[in-house]
């Protein structure tokens, strides 16, 4: 992993701090013309003299404009916008985040009827890296209703994702071929969607190489928390959007191409589909009973293996298969560990295992599928660590845990989500209970030459130089994600809504 300093980072502040209620500088007459001499010396009339003027020639008199006085000029400036960094600022009451659009490539914000805690993007055929302007993309995600019988799997087509328009844009520079890519027009949200018997907990989509023609299925699986995961057929939804006039077969869409009951009614949250062949697809399920499971596909269906996992000893809380060994994957959980299992292993218990992997509940990790001794957790008490693999003690084994080879305690909050950069394996994304989502590189060194120079902004010591971004404006943010077709775009999900955006960080 080659490393690079602080200064080759380009950093982004996304957010200003300015007053909600900034003064207004009061407009200035100013009198050019100085006082007035009569060069000829004339009388000057009385008011009474001009009243009487005015009577005895009425329809030949001038109206006189009511002359105001000169409003005083004042020193007052606005107040000049600030830097906010969470943990070191605290917005005063008048006081709002404002958005700096400087630093962002693209900036969506789009509100839906009901929160989904958990979504996932949806493969397309437009094309990989893409770099053009307006941006389509398209996600899966499952509601949080007030009402268990209003909830819903949703697939959303975003369009319009039009570049961010910065103040002070050249009309005339070089790039007038780039136009209509930078019009700010508001984004498009277009949806289909399926009834779904309770809340979703967490919706997870087939991972394809290939985006699949109608006739074959794409497969997207939500764990509900009625205890019950189920397995969808999206891929007509996706087409109803695209095709004006497609005509749905409900009996394909709206009823679950298989209903996983191995966890009877323990509901939960951890859940991971392998990335193998359409024909032999393997989805593990983990609860909050401590217990994982295993359903596998043949070209008959879905099949439930009964036995589950058992080395954890609290709630499951994420699962993520190895992108390099097709039979190990790694887990993580409230008892505050994150072990590795071989589903060929007789027992279903773990091969190895970090114990104490955090000091609180291990919420969320993430496999790095560049290098794969990379793993990344987050935890309740908000740090985030990054693990090797290689040092991860077996099973049984009197070792101590191993080190994390990068520890970071920025989020003051348990930290929701996190995921690897797709392309980049030195990179990550994260969102917290803080309402943060940042960007990480852990390539980033503190360059020795800058040590000590002073600060651009209030609170810029206190900013590690491996924490290249930080996005704000959402409330109890719950799932971040890369666009694997989009280089750098990043997609949102909180209790208001999605954002998508891109910065000049990555």
């Amino acid at each position: 992993m080659p490393k690079r300093s602080a200064i080759d980072a380009q950093d982004g502040q996304p957010f200003q701090k300015i007053p909600a209620r900034g003064s207004k500088r009061e407009m200035t007459v100013v009198d050019e013309m100085g006082e007035f001499e009569d060069a000829w010396e004339d009388e000057i009339e009385s008011d009474e003299d001009v009243a009487d003027a005015k009577d005895e020639n009425d329809e030949d008199g001038m109206d006189v404009d009511e002359v105001l006085p000169a409003i005083e000029e004042t020193d007052e400036l606005p107040q000049a916008s600030q830097v906010f960094i969470p943990g070191t600022h605290v917005l005063g009451k008048d006081e709002i985040l404002e958005p700096d659009d400087s630093v962002y490539i693209m900036r969506h914000s789009m509100n839906v009827n009901w929160p989904c805690l958990s979504f996932d993007i949806l493969r397309d055929n437009l094309g990989d890296e893409r770099q053009r302007f307006p941006a389509t993309a398209y996600i899966v995600a499952g509601t949080q209703a007030d009402d268990a019988t209003r909830n819903e799997v949703m697939v959303y087509k975003m369009s319009s994702l039009h570049r961010t328009q910065k103040d002070g844009d050249d009309s005339d520079s070089e790039n007038e071929d780039d136009d209509e890519d930078d019009l700010d027009e508001d984004a498009i949200l277009e949806y289909r969607s399926i009834s779904h018997a309770g809340g979703v907990n967490r919706v997870r989509a087939q991972p394809l190489s290939l985006y699949p023609p109608v006739s074959q299925p794409y497969y997207v699986a939500t764990w509900a928390d009625t205890g019950k995961v189920h397995i969808w057929d999206v891929r007509p939804l996706i087409e109803s959007l695209d095709v004006p006039g497609y005509s749905l077969d409900k009996s394909r869409t709206h009823t679950p191409v298989f209903t996983i009951n191995s966890h009877a009614r323990a509901e939960g949250f951890a859940m991971d589909w392998a990335s193998s062949g359409p024909s032999s697809l393997r989805l593990l399920t983990g609860d909050i009973h401590s217990k994982i499971y295993l359903t596998t596909s043949t070209p008959s269906g879905f099949n439930a293996l009964s036995q589950p996992f058992t080395s954890h000893t609290s709630s499951v809380e994420d699962i993520q298969w190895s992108p390099s060994e097709p039979t190990v994957f790694a887990s993580c959980s409230a008892d505050r560990s994150i072990q590795i299992w071989d589903v060929r292993m007789k027992g279903r218990k773990s091969v190895a295992g970090i114990v104490l992997a955090h000091d609180s509940d291990v919420n969320v990790i993430s496999w790095n599928k560049l290098t794969s001794y990379l793993l990344v957790s987050g935890g309740d008490e908000g740090a985030i660590k990054t693990w090797d693999l290689r040092n991860v003690k077996k099973t049984g084994s009197a070792a101590m845990d191993p080190t994390p080879v990068a520890s970071f305690t920025w989020h003051k909050a348990p930290i929701t989500s996190i995921e690897w950069h797709p392309t980049e394996d030195s990179i990550f994304a994260a969102s917290g209970e803080d309402d943060q989502v940042t960007m990480w590189d852990l390539a980033v060194e503190q360059d020795e030459d800058e040590a000590g120079m002073g600060e651009t902004f209030t609170g810029e010591s206190q900013v590690p130089p491996q924490l290249l971004f930080i996005h704000q404006g959402q409330t109890h943010i719950k799932e971040v994600h890369w666009h694997p077709q989009i280089p750098g775009t990043v997609i949102s999900t909180a209790s208001d809504g999605f954002n998508v955006f891109k910065t000049i960080s990555v």
